[in-house]
């Protein structure tokens, strides 16, 4: 039986035309004429009336087998009683080459030819074979689709030259249906595929594309834009062929997608002159010109992100408003990205920035482990875009939080409670770190963010966008709860010894991007440790100012906050007063500390164990500020109140012995503080053990004091033991690591090697800018040091020329009233002395003697030895030779 498309009841009076007549069984005849097969003589009715006899007249001679009936001609007449006959259509032709199915997307204005669309058009790879299949993957919003459509068009229009194309279909690929629908509409119009079997028209095409001996060559292009879950190609994939070329978008990076040969080109963002490019070509259209550097700060609040400048340009379009006017409307934490969007969008987009990712975000919420995509990704949200640490994201708070906001995207594997009497109840299953590595995974795999598990401490990259949409969708609640769990995951990921100085930059760098979107959250209901753990780490960096300025403002935002007897505001109090003197102002403080003692005395009581830190610091800045003997006598007495109410063996006792004993030392004596720092040793070693870094740091200062009651070599043996075990404690990169090289290298000279002692200088040195970087006070120092070595050996000239320059980075790093900066003073002029000029030495020294006194007092020890130089060098430029001071 042949089906055809319409079918009618009793007598039918056709001309030209194929008939066929149903209930007769199988039979064949060409066109024009009618094949019956089945019953001779009468039809059976269909309803079990007698059978009807069928009469066909006027149809001239035909042959059938047995059992059938056949006619050739026009049938004049057929008449028949309760029997179906159908007369189908005409046979549609296939459409003639060259032909396009689908229809490709409008050129988007101020479109640019970027590095991407120059990888897309490559037509053989490194090994000289055709690239028949490649494909764009690439985060929403970068410009996927557009390449493609530019690649498709140009490819379209150059179909009469070599390499040109005969067929080209376009369809969108964001479901299996879609694409079937899509290979059959090219079916029905390239290969007369039947319209009503939508999956066999998509199969004949694909069959239709294969290559074919003897058939006439095809060069055909598919474009696959927007293909949303690789298993929706199953079985679809068009065929390799010689001729044939497949192009695929999507936001999966899937290893299914590179599979068979297929090249996959990685869209990124805009360059920052793309971006620049964009706008101002953009917003020229409509005679707007607009300040370059608001251009680019804009392309750089918008991350360089082609969907978001396109939006941008057609808000400001439609405003009115100027570039300034829109960053501030960016910038407020109480706008969300819909608001920034304009009424109508450009370039036929079909989606607001902030819906752009939603879709993402859904299907890799399906993806196992199941509903864990959603709540990681609202934990990026809050930290830095330019990389978070593995292990911020897979601690045990961000394990906590994934399982107590898992989505149910499959409610199927949702865990059935079950109820024992007696028993606790888990309100929802418990996640692993094997789930946490999961969930960035998914992620990626929808281009959400970027997950390099190969370097951890920056292991995952999130588009700032993508954050602020995501934390756009979180109600107040949720947004506070979710950026204190951030803040826990930072805090537990940050290790108590800093061996990885890359790692503690990046985690403070997330501390600031999580302060920077949720600074109210951090200090509900009290400041969050996160915070000061961060400003004690910008210290032991060597960023003393930064570890001052942080601190100064975790201060006001406390008292302004919780008061000023508030425990995070006298904690916040404390550590700005420390980083106050170690950024140079030793007097304020020792001031500050005093301050804040009497307000510690009056809220917590003498012998509370915050009180009495701080005259630990108290004492210790006053030493600093130049009094050497009240400085030993405060800690004296501050030992035996620590000895009362702690105990012998608190780490807070020992501290207070080790500063006492270094303080005897620098009232000079030197010996007293050695055999000190020999007994504390002892304890140390029993109380905290060999390797805690407060037993390194013992060693250290026992190693200093012996050397400077006379013993150098001594002191150069004890430093290069030390440094052994710093190195393996600590690592080489380490800063107290580093620290001790600078020691163990200014021993040595002091025990008469200065040729070594500068060489060593000069390899620590390298070592420091690459670690610490040029402008950390410990690699000043060493450039101080290295200095002083070189001219101890012989090239004066040479050690005045390194003052010199050591100086000017000195006042623009510390400024110029910074003790460091003194000191270096002191040492140019020094060697220029040294170096032939006594004169101009003489006057830099009564300069300097004059800013001493100013800064740190006419009684200061840097004050004195000031003098006594310059009375050295006054007599060397009058004609004496004393010896100097």
């Amino acid at each position: 039986m042949t089906a055809g498309d319409k079918s009618q009841q009793g007598p039918i009076d056709a001309a030209d035309a194929d008939v066929a007549v149903t209930d007769t069984g199988n039979a064949a005849a060409a066109s024009g004429a009618t094949a019956v097969s089945g019953y001779r003589g009468p039809v059976p009715g269909t309803d079990g009336t007698p059978a009807a006899p069928v009469r066909i007249s006027g149809t001239g001679d035909a042959a059938a087998s047995e059992g059938g009936l056949a006619n050739t001609g026009y049938i004049h007449q057929v008449s028949v009683e309760k029997l179906t006959v159908v007369q189908p259509s005409a046979a549609r032709e296939p459409a003639p080459w060259p032909h396009q199915v689908g229809v490709i997307p409008s050129r988007a204005r101020s479109f640019q030819d970027r590095a991407e669309a120059e990888r897309l058009r490559a037509t053989v790879d490194g090994g000289g074979t055709a690239v028949l299949g490649q494909v764009l993957t690439g985060m929403g919003g970068v410009g996927k689709t557009q390449l493609a459509a530019d690649y498709a068009r140009t490819a379209w229009e150059d179909g009469s030259q070599a390499g040109g194309l005969d067929v080209l279909v376009w369809l969108t690929a964001s479901s299996r249906e879609a694409i079937v629908s899509g290979y059959a509409q090219a079916g029905v119009e390239l290969c007369r595929a039947d319209p009503s079997d939508p999956e066999k028209a998509a199969e004949s095409f694909l069959a239709w594309l294969t290559p074919k001996t003897g058939a006439i060559p095809c060069r055909w292009l598919i474009v696959l834009d927007d293909v949303a879950d690789p298993a929706d190609l199953h079985r679809l994939w068009p065929p390799a062929g010689p001729r044939g070329r497949t192009l695929v978008t999507t936001r999966r990076r899937d290893a299914a997608l590179a599979a068979d040969g297929r090249h996959t080109v990685e869209v990124g963002l805009f360059t920052t002159d793309e971006a620049l490019t964009y706008l101002t070509t953009s917003l020229a259209t409509h005679g707007r010109v607009e300040p370059a550097d608001q251009l680019t700060a804009l392309a750089g609040d918008l991350g360089h992100l082609p969907l978001a400048l396109a939006q941008a340009v057609a808000y400001l379009i439609d405003s009115g408003d100027d570039i300034a006017t829109y960053r501030t409307l960016l910038a407020d934490r109480a706008t969300t990205l819909a608001d920034t969007a304009p009424d109508r969008l450009p370039d036929d987009q079909a989606r607001p920035l902030a819906a752009a990712w939603s879709l993402s975000i859904d299907r890799a919420d399906t993806l196992r482990p199941a509903g864990l995509a959603r709540p990681m990704l609202q934990l990026a949200a809050m930290l830095d875009a330019n990389g978070i640490p593995h292990d911020v994201l897979t601690s045990a708070p961000a394990l906590t939080h994934l399982a107590a906001h898992r989505t149910q995207a499959d409610p199927g594997r949702a865990r059935r409670l079950k109820w024992w009497p007696g028993k606790r109840q888990r309100s929802s299953v418990q996640a692993t770190r094997e789930d946490a590595t999961g969930a960035l995974r998914a992620l990626y795999r929808l281009s959400l963010i970027d997950h390099t598990p190969t370097t951890p401490n920056q292991a995952v990259r999130v588009h700032q966008l993508i954050q602020r949409a995501t934390r756009d969708t979180l109600t107040p609640h949720h947004y506070d709860h979710t950026a204190r769990t951030a803040a826990d995951a930072l805090r537990a990921a940050w290790p108590a010894i800093e061996r990885d100085t890359a790692l503690a930059q990046t985690l403070r760098a997330n501390t600031t991007a999580l302060a920077t979107c949720a600074e109210d959250a951090l200090y509900r209901p009290d400041a969050h440790a996160v915070l000061f753990r961060t400003g004690y780490s910008y210290g032991q960096a060597g960023q003393v100012t930064a570890a001052r300025d942080h601190f100064r403002h975790l201060a006001d935002i406390a008292r302004h906050g919780r008061g000023t007897d508030h425990p995070d505001t006298l904690a916040a109090r404390y550590n700005l007063a420390l980083w106050r003197g170690e950024a140079g102002d030793a007097a304020g403080a020792a001031a500050a500390f005093a301050e804040l003692l009497a307000d510690q005395v009056r809220v917590l009581g003498e012998d509370h164990p915050d009180t009495l830190p701080t005259r630990n610091k108290l004492a210790a800045w006053r030493g600093e500020a130049g009094d050497a003997a009240g400085a030993a006598a405060a800690f004296a007495e501050l030992l035996a109140d620590q000895v009362r109410v702690l105990g012998e063996d608190h780490p807070d006792t020992l501290v207070t012995r080790n500063n006492l004993a270094a303080w005897r030392g620098e009232a000079g004596d030197a010996a007293g503080a050695a055999a000190a720092f020999a007994e504390l040793l002892a304890d140390r070693v029993r109380v905290l053990g060999e390797d805690h870094p407060d037993t390194l740091v013992t060693r250290n200062n026992l190693a200093a004091w012996r050397g400077e009651a006379g013993d150098a070599a001594g002191a150069a043996a004890a430093f290069a033991e030390l440094l052994a075990d710093r190195v393996r404690v600590l690592g080489e990169d380490h800063p107290d690591t580093l620290v001790t090289r600078n020691n163990l290298a200014a021993w040595r000279g002091e025990a008469g090697d200065a040729a070594g002692a500068a060489a060593a200088f000069a390899e620590l040195l390298a070592d420091q800018v690459r670690v610490l970087g040029e402008d950390h006070p410990d690699t000043l120092l060493t450039r101080s040091n290295l200095a002083q070595w070189r001219g101890n050996a012989g090239d004066v000239v040479g050690a005045a020329t390194s003052a010199a320059a050591l100086l000017a980075d000195r006042v623009r790093v510390l400024g110029e009233d910074h003790p460091r900066t003194l000191a270096t003073r002191n040492n140019l002029a020094l060697w220029r002395g040294e170096a032939g000029d006594a004169v101009g030495a003489a006057a830099d020294l009564a300069e300097l003697l004059a800013d001493q006194v100013r800064v740190l007092g006419e009684d200061h020890p840097l004050t004195l030895v000031t003098l006594s130089n310059l009375a050295c060098w006054r007599g060397k430029a009058e004609g004496d030779s004393p010896s100097a001071g």
